[in-house]
């Protein structure tokens, strides 16, 4: 699954909306965003990449789900969504920022659009604002294990040397939560936001691209520094430079998986690929992907790639699928 969210300020900043509020449907296998402050070149890069890389009648304009395109890439079917830039305070519910955040948690992957002139203020804000909505950006979630309970104290097991974090520490951190009877244990070494993150549990964590666009301004010994920047793709959105680049970036941090069928006694069916979300998954996941009552029926499965020792290979409901192998159900 490939998702996309688009969060854009129309040119001029004014805002740019589909219908009514923010009632965004989800179609296709993913969902990217773009978020990024009014004039970086959000709209040109939309209207450009679904140019070039759209099917024909890929684009899907409704009045109520403010779906604004969706393009192929590598099989996958990936939603862009055209909702309104974040600004400064968007966090603390300015310019309607809190339900234009709140779509953003949904995303698969949010893409930072950035002046390459100018990126770094703008960067810190947007960071600053998405943090502030619980976004966690190209971070994992804190090996943290937290179960609360109703007596016996905090009781606290680190499975390795802490530097931030000790027993008097994580008590008045629980204390502030008014938590006082809580299992902590720390599985790596970790810092007082990690426990707090874990303590609130509704944080997100987002893979996240700096696109860093207009590199049309800049010289090329400016160019090879930026490429060597964590997370970052250069573009010229107008002028449609890199994109092949940006989207090769987009499809390894989206990690999607797809899984080509197999009907018994003919060809694989290569044109229309199952796609899934992430690189963990399953014979189980598949069978839920397809309908619910596969899993019911499920007997075994054959599978031919790079995830079995064999071709074909038998294997059960827990086999871990890669990306690209062909599979065949075989039911009870």
């Amino acid at each position: 699954m490939v998702s996309f969210v688009l969060f854009v300020f129309g040119e001029g900043g004014g805002w740019r909306l589909w219908g009514e509020g923010f009632d965004v449907a989800k179609t296709g296998d993913a969902r990217i965003g773009f978020v990024g402050f009014p004039s970086v070149g959000k709209s040109t890069l939309l209207s450009n990449l679904a140019g070039v890389y759209s099917e024909v009648a890929a684009y899907e304009f409704t009045t109520l789900t403010t779906v604004p395109g969706v393009i192929r890439y590598k099989g996958a079917k990936i939603q862009l969504l055209d909702l309104p830039g974040i600004i400064e305070g968007a966090k603390d519910g300015k310019g309607r920022g809190r339900q234009v955040i709140a779509v953003a948690r949904t995303c698969n992957l949010i893409l930072i659009v950035l002046d390459v002139l100018k990126p770094l203020g703008h960067k810190k804000i947007i960071e600053n604002e998405l943090e502030g909505f619980g976004i966690r950006l190209n971070s994992k979630p804190p090996n943290i294990g937290f179960k609360k309970k109703d007596k016996g104290g905090i009781n606290l097991t680190a499975t390795c040397p802490q530097s931030e974090l000790d027993a008097e520490t994580v008590k008045s951190i629980l204390a502030e939560y008014k938590i006082h009877n809580a299992d902590v244990t720390l599985r790596s070494d970790a810092t007082a936001d990690d426990l707090i993150d874990v303590v609130e549990g509704n944080r997100v964590y987002i893979p996240c691209i700096y696109v860093l666009n207009k590199i049309d301004q800049i010289s090329i010994e400016e160019l090879d520094i930026i490429y060597k920047v964590p997370h970052c793709v250069p573009i010229s959105a107008h002028h449609r430079w890199n994109f092949d680049d940006l989207l090769e970036r987009i499809w390894d941090y989206l990690r999607l998986v797809r899984i080509y069928t197999k009907p018994k006694g003919q060809l694989p069916d290569y044109t229309s690929p199952v796609v899934l979300p992430d690189s963990r998954t399953t014979v189980e996941d598949f069978c839920m992907k397809i309908h619910k009552n596969l899993i019911k029926e499920f007997k075994y499965a054959l599978v031919w790639g790079l995830s079995v020792k064999h071709n074909p290979q038998k294997v059960g409901k827990d086999h871990t699928m890669e990306d690209e192998d062909v599979i065949q159900i075989v039911k009870k």
